[in-house]
């Protein structure tokens, strides 16, 4: 309840925007963890071309995560957004109807391109919108695109029923609707234009920020380690218990957790201490996480009792991974911006997901093998632990920059170019 008294105490923009990652969750996560099978099982595709497909959308979203970010800036964020979701309606309609290599990969470009289009899109119009209450206003993002992350994959197991293009035409007419509910909807925000200088500029002026790009790099813990919600987390359920469904449990821990906890953790953590004190205890409780399952990793139940027994410490550290991302990410989202002027807003959030995207990669291409690693060498444990550093690792050096007074105050004045660019 206080979260839904919560979501009408900002205004119809935000709220808007809100139920708008609620669908696009629910729309994404419905279609593209099935998509491998898809093409694997449906089409005959070799492991090399799924993997070609699949890493096709992944490179147009990260790689274009930072002209998202500029087209915010200087066309303003709600006609990105509205493009964003109607391209990625556009690309869910291609992977229901086409069957060749061709549109395949058409798809994938266009689903990408639409996601580096409204992610930073969407993020620099609440952090314009939500004013000094930013951390809130993430903090209730976060819980609804948690709650559309655990709706999507159940809606999706239940079209697979049917089969894979009525999950994709679903997953296309959710972005269609959220496109013409934007569209008619959300308010257009004027946009500073007097005396600006060229794109290229901007993009200097944001990667010249080494305070920015130090914390940039820091903060890659926290989405590689995120990232294994899908990879790590659901394995390890599935090696406890021998039950392929178990890893749904997972998502579960972390939807009522975040409903009954983000909003209030996050302001009241607001009220004590330096963000950067919140950011770095956020980072090492998602690394510590990892620690939690290792009494039964590699293990698995040999009945139903036993394998209830093994599943509850892979939970326990979902839940610890969730409470880690509760408590860092409202307020990395809340400082992201903070780091220069309001005007680009949009560019420092693309860049942002450009750096955490490629991260992120790397991140699940080395746990990837440490599992294969540690399954050939009877070293199960090696990637929980591997997990456990990197989170430690980043923790670390969040602290470093905060001890050293390299954190933006997000209460402060943005800082004002030597040029006198208006903003």
């Amino acid at each position: 309840m206080k979260t839904l008294r919560a979501v009408r105490d900002f205004p119809p923009a935000i709220r808007l925007l809100l139920v708008n990652q609620f669908g696009v969750n629910i729309g994404f996560y419905l279609l593209i963890p099935y998509l491998a099978l898809h093409l694997g099982e449906n089409l005959g595709m070799s492991a090399a071309i799924v993997g070609v497909v699949l890493g096709v959308r992944n490179l147009s979203q990260q790689g274009l995560f930072l002209i998202g970010g500029s087209a915010a800036d200087r066309l303003g964020a709600r006609g990105v957004i509205i493009i964003g979701c109607a391209v990625r309606t556009i690309g869910f309609g291609l992977f229901a109807l086409g069957d060749s290599l061709t549109v395949l990969l058409a798809a994938s470009v266009l689903s990408g391109m639409a996601g580096a289009l409204f992610n930073p899109a969407v993020r620099a119009y609440i952090a314009v919108e939500s004013g000094d209450r930013r951390a809130e206003a993430f903090a209730l993002f976060q819980v609804f695109a948690t709650c559309g992350a655990l709706v999507g994959p159940l809606l999706g197991s239940a079209l697979l029923l049917v089969d894979f293009r009525a999950s994709a035409l679903t997953a296309a007419a959710i972005f269609a609707v959220l496109t013409v509910a934007q569209a008619l909807l959300l308010p257009a925000r004027r946009v500073e234009r007097v005396d600006r200088p060229g794109v290229l500029t901007d993009w200097r002026e944001v990667l010249g920020n080494r305070r920015f790009l130090a914390f940039a790099l820091a903060m890659t813990g926290m989405f590689t380690l995120e990232t294994q919600l899908y990879l790590l987390l659901p394995d390890g359920a599935r090696t406890a218990t021998g039950w392929a469904g178990a890893a749904g449990f997972i998502f579960l821990v972390g939807t009522v957790a975040g409903l009954a906890l983000q909003l209030r953790l996050t302001t009241r953590l607001k009220r004590r201490g330096r963000r950067g004190r919140w950011i770095s205890l956020g980072l090492a409780l998602m690394g510590l996480a990892f620690l939690v399952p290792l009494p039964v990793v590699g293990t698995s139940g040999t009945d139903t009792t036993t394998a209830v027994l093994r599943l509850l410490p892979v939970l326990a550290g979902a839940l610890v991974l969730y409470l880690g991302v509760m408590t860092a990410q409202p307020f990395v989202m809340e400082l992201v911006p903070s780091f220069g002027r309001s005007s680009l807003t949009g560019t420092h959030l693309g860049v942002f997901y450009m750096v955490s995207g490629v991260a992120a990669a790397l991140g699940n291409t080395l746990v990837g093998w440490t599992m294969d690693l540690g399954g050939d060498h009877g070293i199960p444990w090696l990637p929980w632990v591997c997990c456990a550093v990197i989170g430690l690792a980043s923790a670390g050096g969040v602290a470093l920059l905060s001890r050293r007074s390299l954190l933006p105050d997000p209460g402060a004045p943005a800082p004002v170019p030597a040029r006198g660019v208006a903003t």
